[in-house]
């Protein structure tokens, strides 16, 4: 049985609402174990002997259908895995797919050292946060285990991001490992020739390995379940990617099976899964289609089921698409993006810049934010707490109201009458029924702006200043 509700889980704690988890009732604290927000191991009361038993069903009656890993170390750890359903409208997916981009060991090292860079460095500011690459694939094309290690040594030495160490040569392996065990790499990959050695590394330095059995899933199960025998747990399926034709069909195919199969309880094969969109370039000799192959490959496995992904155009034009997808498919249905209410200060304004309105959805307070700050507008910006809610439904809905725009103009501690020569509140043209509600409430005066924020620069030109009453 799957808990669903905090209901379920209410009953198997202590139930003396003692607040030790920062919540006020057992109650509340179920609530956020369903969500995750807040761990078991939270609840110090059920940590007693008393409770051992309850806190041991409890405790696997909260995993998640499908085994997390980790890969890495520190602050930069990638979780992979450990959802509980097949659509993100019934719950959310929890941990976004990693990203992994090759390097190879027979590169230069100027060149190789300038690829890591890029795949550090990299950042994308969207909606509130930037999008960050994940981690780095270190190929060994040479097969020379010495080779091998040294670039991985030079990676290390480059960046702290996690690693994939790709090969199927168990010695290669072995020469990475030497080098870069104690970061906790994911060793890519066990087949069913070299599954035993592979094995006996994982083991030997406790490390996360993938399987490959390409277009075999009766033989991917079984690795999964001989690994597991041998007491590893920390395990990534890779079916194989075939990016073109019928052949992508039939990986689309395979990777819905092993993820219905792993919801459905299937513990031999309930591990996270890897997609290859890499591929892409083994199957299109113009670089340009293997890019644009190689993105549209990653779209479709970060919709289904691809947790972490081999890749390898660092362009921007195949980078944003894949990071805007990952980011809109892990994005949590049930809470709209918001930031934090405020007035915010946009440039440098002054007495007499303009105080202008919005709600805290992420995207509507951003794209407003964007449009003032690159037309070079001083202002300042005010983020209405609707919950999350753009303009227009907020003000049909009433969660953008005269009152809340007074707290939250009190909870700022802007006094438009103290920290303005005008007086005066702008606010959006969706929202233009308010004006009289907003005067009498606030007691200042109240402009009506345009309905779109792009247009705000040209509507500033003929309104702004007000006229002095």
């Amino acid at each position: 049985m799957k808990l669903n509700s905090p209901l379920q889980a209410y009953k198997f704690l202590p139930g003396t609402n003692c607040g030790e988890c920062g919540e006020t009732t057992c109650m509340a604290f179920a609530s956020h174990l369903i969500d995750r927000s807040l761990k078991l191991t939270d609840c110090t009361p059920i940590l007693d002997d008393k409770f051992k038993k309850k806190y041991a069903e409890l405790d696997g009656l909260l995993a998640p259908e499908i085994r997390e890993v980790e890969i890495g170390v520190g602050d930069n750890i990638v979780k992979i895995g450990g959802d509980d359903v097949l659509y993100r409208h019934k719950l959310t997916f929890f941990n976004q797919n990693a990203l992994a981009y090759d390097v190879w060991d027979t590169m230069d090292e100027a060149d190789l050292v300038a690829r890591v860079e890029q795949i550090r460095d990299f950042k994308k500011f969207y909606v509130g946060e930037y999008l960050l690459l994940d981690m780095i694939a270190v190929r060994s094309i040479s097969g020379d285990p010495k080779k091998f290690a040294d670039t991985v040594k030079k990676v290390m030495d480059t960046t702290d991001l996690p690693l994939i160490l790709c090969s199927f040569n168990p010695k290669v392996l072995k020469a990475g490992l030497e080098v870069a065990g104690d970061k906790n790499p994911l060793i890519y990959a066990a087949n069913k020739d070299n599954w035993q050695e592979v094995a006996d590394l994982a083991l030997e330095y406790n490390v996360p390995v993938a399987l490959f059995a390409p277009n075999d899933l009766d033989m991917l199960k079984s690795l999964a379940k001989t690994f597991l025998e041998m007491g590893m747990e920390n395990l990534v399926l890779d079916p194989g990617t075939f990016p073109t034709g019928k052949d992508l069909r039939t990986t689309l195919h395979n990777f819905l099976k092993i993820r219905r199969a792993g919801i459905a309880g299937d513990r031999d094969i309930a591990f996270p899964i890897m997609a290859v969109p890499l591929t892409a370039w083994m199957a299109h000799d113009d670089p340009v289609s293997a890019s644009y192959w190689e993105t549209v490959v990653a779209s479709v496995f970060t919709i289904k089921y691809g947790d972490i992904m081999l890749l390898h155009s660092i362009e921007p034009y195949a980078l944003l698409p894949e990071m805007h997808i990952r980011d809109t498919i892990y994005t949590d249905p049930r809470k709209p993006v918001t930031v934090d209410p405020a007035v915010n200060e946009v440039g440098s304004p002054t007495a007499d810049s303009p105080v202008i309105v919005t709600t805290n959805f992420a995207l509507t307070y951003y794209t407003v934010e964007s449009d003032l700050s690159s037309n070079d507008i001083d202002c300042y910006i005010m983020a209405v707490d609707t919950d999350g809610i753009g303009v227009e439904a907020a003000v049909a809905g009433g969660q953008l109201t005269a009152a809340k725009i007074k707290k939250g103009l009190d909870d700022a501690g802007f006094d438009l009458k103290d920290k303005t020569s005008h007086n005066t509140l702008i606010l959006p043209g969706l929202a233009a029924r308010l004006q009289g509600d907003v005067e009498d409430e606030v007691g200042s005066n109240v402009m009506i702006g345009p309905p779109d924020s792009g247009r705000i620069p040209g509507w500033m030109e003929t309104n702004w200043p007000p006229e002095k009453k």
